[in-house]
């Protein structure tokens, strides 16, 4: 038989109770103890589902019973630390002479070790735990090229498992069936699973991140500029709820795709008061690498070293690429200089009418560039800003993120707008030290206004459809 020992860690009569049971366990050879801490606001309502499942009337800490192993059935009710004392004595000829003051310290160490041990169960339990990672409009071509960098360990890290969702409508479910199949016989070690949903009630359950890929697709020969603004804002309307309702209370949320990025992550935060603004971005990151890319071709470098470019104000709508703080690295010219070595961008080309009438053009038809990305590059800036959110951007550099404006660089506050930033600790913060000059200021000030009335179009138009 076993004697189970159970009772508030903090329990000075649980304390005595243990004491004597390990005398008895280290002095009689077939006396064996079983101990169950529970913590002091969880032990009562712990005490009434033991009592009710044996039929037992008992109501103060400790309480104490044997199980009969070798004959199976319920546990025998010895009661709590009197009729144990009393027991001990009679069956054993041994009590216990702990004073109080011995109690009541052995009764705070237990609560110590009690803590200490949900503590390490609960770091043990986020290791194994998998992270729930939801992607919305799955059957896009984005989210089948990201799933490869998600699961391949360089977002996360090599120690943290991924459990993925792939949420979209009933006409869908073939192709993410087909997505999900593709991903499991791939058989990346750190997939924990990948499952498909087409219910929206069940939608972001337990979702550490949620990455939004619905879209709308601009003809504006079709129907105009705010309806689109309201079809994006009914999108977000029917994930709020849900994303409060399901999602963890930390739950971070992406917004990309090929229009009103910005828009859509500004709507999440306005319909889920619960969740942290800064918990939710939009994604800039491939617009700034296209850009990277152009002024790369032109100097005949490699892309990787063009750094701090930085994209300004409407992700995918009117932005402005900024090239002031722009460096270059590892450029082949006279000056050589460890791998850390930049100079300024604009100081090494030197035909300046190609920024302003090449480059200048190239900016403005990118977005056009945008609606023929097959899925690789938005898909890439997806993964790299969440590694650079769990794990920090390169130190010294300049990343663009749609953040929540709370007024830096005189942009007005409750916009999402794209602004230089950098991770690190898990947080992001907007990089308020740069210089800007007086015409960057004025086209700010432009961006920031189309922005607001966009925000404004979208707030009415769920107005007329909701006037309550």
């Amino acid at each position: 038989a076993v004697a189970v020992f159970t009772g508030k860690a903090n329990c000075p009569y649980y304390a005595k109770a243990e004491f004597l049971a390990d005398c008895l366990q280290a002095n009689l050879p077939n006396f064996r103890v079983h101990k169950i801490s529970q913590h002091p606001d969880q032990w009562e309502q712990w005490l009434h589902d033991i009592c009710e499942t044996n039929g037992w009337e008992h109501r103060q800490s400790p309480i104490i019973w044997r199980e009969l192993l070798d004959r199976g059935g319920k546990g025998q009710l010895l009661g709590g630390l009197n009729d144990f004392l009393q027991y001990a004595q009679q069956y054993y000829g041994i009590t216990s002479m702990m004073l109080s003051e011995e109690m009541l310290d052995i009764a705070e160490e237990n609560l110590q070790a009690y803590l200490e041990i949900v503590k390490e169960d609960e770091e043990i339990k986020s290791l194994i735990k998998p992270m729930q990672v939801w992607i919305t409009s799955a059957s896009a071509p984005i989210c089948y090229q990201l799933i490869p960098l998600l699961a391949n360990g360089e977002v996360f890290g090599k120690t943290t498992e991924i459990s993925i969702h792939l949420l979209d409508t009933d006409q869908f479910e073939e192709v993410l069936c087909s997505i999900a199949m593709e991903a499991e016989d791939m058989a990346f070690p750190l997939l924990r699973s990948i499952s498909v949903h087409t219910q929206t009630d069940e939608a972001f359950l337990e979702a550490d991140i949620i990455i939004v890929l619905d879209d709308v697709l601009l003809n504006l020969e079709v129907q105009s500029l705010e309806n689109y603004i309201r079809e994006v804002s009914e999108i977000c309307q029917v994930y709020a709820p849900l994303i409060e309702k399901n999602a963890k209370s930390e739950v971070r949320v992406i917004s990309s795709g090929k229009a009103f990025a910005n828009l859509k992550a500004m709507m999440i935060i306005s319909y889920c008061p619960s969740i942290k603004p800064e918990n939710v971005i939009a994604i800039a990151t491939s617009w700034e690498s296209a850009a990277k890319a152009m002024l790369a071709r032109k100097l005949n470098i490699s892309t990787a070293g063009v750094k701090d470019v930085i994209v300004w104000g409407n992700i995918t709508g009117s932005n402005y690429i900024d090239l002031s703080h722009a460096k270059l690295y590892g450029y082949d010219c006279a000056i050589w200089g460890p791998a850390d070595f930049h100079r300024p961008l604009l100081n090494m080309i030197y035909d300046r009418e190609w920024i302003r009438s090449e480059f200048g053009s190239a900016q403005r038809s990118l977005s056009s560039q945008v609606c023929r990305w097959a899925g690789m590059l938005p898909a890439h800036a997806i993964a790299t800003a969440l590694q650079y959110w769990y794990h920090g951007s390169p130190p010294g550099e300049i990343v663009s993120v749609g953040v929540l404006s709370e007024g830096q660089f005189c942009v007005p506050e409750g916009i999402i707008f794209s602004m230089p930033v950098r991770f690190q600790n898990g947080n992001w913060e907007v990089i308020t030290e740069l210089e800007i000059d007086g015409t960057t200021q004025e086209v700010l000030g432009r961006l920031a206004h189309e922005l607001t009335q966009e925000k404004l179009v979208a707030l009415k138009k769920i107005k007329e459809i909701h006037p309550y």
